[in-house]
């Protein structure tokens, strides 16, 4: 699924790439890099959800083949700003599956939320190299989604940046040597907030992440730490570990990334500024490196690193995703379902940040676990994990 470190050297000829979710962070951050390296890349599509003015701007600038808007009611907008260019546009959720078929070499997965699976698989399913920014993939597929991948012959890249580190110093030679994998968390801009004070926690407050610059839906999931639950179903996908072996660690200052611990007591570590063009360089490039503007880390002036265990009764998603990742089947999809609901509905005002906790609960205590054999299996599982969600917040909401 992840390729050995010894994979064959790449040729010299400009590597084609289509990022799915151009417009976000991590899509905007892959452009850059390109952009800085313009000899190195040619872009093939370019996708977005509804921001028509930022993927006119980006194609107007790379000059991709095709530029998509998953929004069909943007289409005449986007049109008309590409009007006299060489770009073809198109609209809809199923062109921006027909952008993941186009023959890019290389493909960013970077569409947030559940939306970004069937562009993903259809990048998988013809043996594309993709890097995943798309948490869903692994998180509601699971086994479905790497079965896809190991079957067509497609490679998967981790862009997280802890997925990354792992990726950077794990010995896939020797896995059975490997005694844990330690993911590291910030503990998000609540980690010393009592319950009281989280309780009146607003929307702006949670997507003021204090390291990191990511999207509101992403900012959230780390302000209650679902994003390192999320993290820890990825990582068991992504690395032959079993769960018990993968812990958490919360790590204030972002500079360790996350760590392999060895039998031997080895424990190796990637470290560096915390930007997400470090880790997205090292995908883009794989399996070589190439230079990314991120600031140089300076341990001097930082001077001092800090660890402390996760507190799961102030931040239950941790517990809530182990607790999935353990139960297997389309519990992981049910979670992922109930979360983005719960986000969703905090972020439009109608329920407190603690809520989202409490409805992700009530929704996995409420729907029962079941076999995840294709992706039909998966739709199902996700659809009525939303629907039992909406009628949770409906009844917090009452």
């Amino acid at each position: 699924m992840i390729p050995s470190k010894t994979a064959p050297e790449a040729d010299n000829s400009p590597r084609s790439v289509t990022i799915l979710g151009s417009t976000g962070s991590v899509g905007s951050n892959t452009l850059e890099l390109i952009e800085n390296n313009p000899d190195a890349f040619v872009v093939e599509a370019l996708t977005a959800n509804r921001n028509v003015k930022l993927l006119a701007e980006q194609a107007l600038r790379l000059k991709p083949q095709t530029a998509v808007l998953a929004d069909p009611e943007g289409y005449g907008e986007l049109k008309d700003a590409l009007a006299g260019s060489d770009v073809t546009v198109a609209a809809g959720p199923e062109a921006v599956i027909e952008a993941a078929a186009r023959p890019a070499s290389w493909v960013m997965a970077s569409i947030v939320g559940a939306a970004g699976l069937k562009p993903t698989l259809t990048a998988v399913r013809r043996g594309a190299t993709v890097g995943l920014a798309n948490k869903e993939c692994l998180v509601s597929a699971g086994d479905v989604f790497v079965r896809e991948v190991n079957s067509n012959g497609a490679t998967l890249l981790p862009v997280d940046s802890e997925h990354s580190a792992i990726f950077q110093v794990f010995d896939f030679d020797n896995a059975d040597r490997v005694q844990r994998i330690i993911l590291t968390a910030s503990g998000g801009p609540f980690r010393e907030f009592s319950l009281k004070e989280m309780a009146d926690v607003t929307p702006e407050q949670a997507v003021d992440h204090p390291n990191w610059d990511m999207g509101a839906k992403i900012s959230v999931d780390s302000a209650t730490m679902m994003n390192k639950g999320l993290e820890l179903i990825e990582a068991f996908h992504f690395f032959p570990v079993p769960e018990d072996r993968i812990e958490i660690l919360v790590h204030p200052q972002s500079v360790i990334h996350s760590m392999v611990d060895y039998v031997d007591g080895s424990v190796l570590a990637q470290l560096g500024t915390p930007d997400m063009r470090t880790p997205i360089a090292y995908a883009l490039a794989w399996p070589k490196r190439m230079a990314a503007p991120s600031p140089r880390l300076n341990l001097e002036e930082i001077a001092t690193l800090t660890f402390e265990a996760p507190d799961t009764e102030r931040f239950p998603a941790l517990r809530l995703a182990r607790q999935a990742l353990k139960a297997g089947g389309s519990t992981p999809t049910v979670l992922n379902a109930a979360n983005e609901v719960a986000v969703h509905h905090f972020l439009e005002r109608r329920i407190g940040f603690l809520d989202i906790s409490r409805v992700v609960e009530e929704t996995l205590g409420t729907v029962p676990g079941g076999k995840l054999s294709n992706l039909d299996d998966v739709a199902n599982a996700d659809t009525e994990g939303r629907r039992v969600a909406e009628e949770i917040v409906a009844r917090i909401c009452g």
